[in-house]
């Protein structure tokens, strides 16, 4: 794939766990193998780091956390044009129809990160496909759906 991808904290959690929904996601993406790493927001780093906490996670968990981070570029909070992508997308949200979407200041920085980055947001969450194509790219996959060998992708741009 040619395109740069900002991962949600969904996708990276996907990640974490590992097996084959992980594999999955490497392979159709190609994560791993492309010449710029996969971006994610700073928020993904404490939403992620909060669940660890919150759930105990274990060492070898841990690792894969750490892991995980350490193979993604990070964007933190700061300078206008992510401030300015935060507004837009909220105003978006919010204007939505049939009806306005509250999403959370999480998915908020999330989908600004994205916009401000020109990135495709890979997520496993729905709160994000309103905002596709106008704010940001979207691509809303299921790495834990059942596949056969005849299916393509799991995965749909919005």
């Amino acid at each position: 794939m040619n395109d740069r991808y900002l991962l949600d904290t969904s996708v990276m959690l996907t990640l974490v766990r590992g097996g084959e929904p992980a594999w999955w996601l490497d392979q159709e993406f190609g994560l791993s193998s492309a010449s710029l790493r996969p971006l994610v927001s700073i928020v993904t780093h404490a939403e992620l780091k909060v669940l660890a906490q919150r759930n105990r996670w274990g060492p070898a968990k841990m690792k894969s956390l750490a892991n995980a981070l350490a193979n993604v570029a990070t964007i933190n909070i700061r300078g206008g044009a992510l401030l300015d992508a935060y507004i837009s997308v909220e105003l978006a949200s919010r204007q939505h129809r049939p009806s306005a979407r509250t999403m959370s200041h999480n998915d908020l920085w999330i989908a600004a990160t994205a916009k401000v980055a020109r990135a495709t947001l890979l997520t496993t969450d729905k709160d994000f496909s309103h905002l596709s194509p106008n704010c940001c790219r979207v691509v809303l996959i299921d790495p834990y759906a059942r596949r056969n060998q005849n299916d393509a992708a799991l995965s749909r741009a919005l």
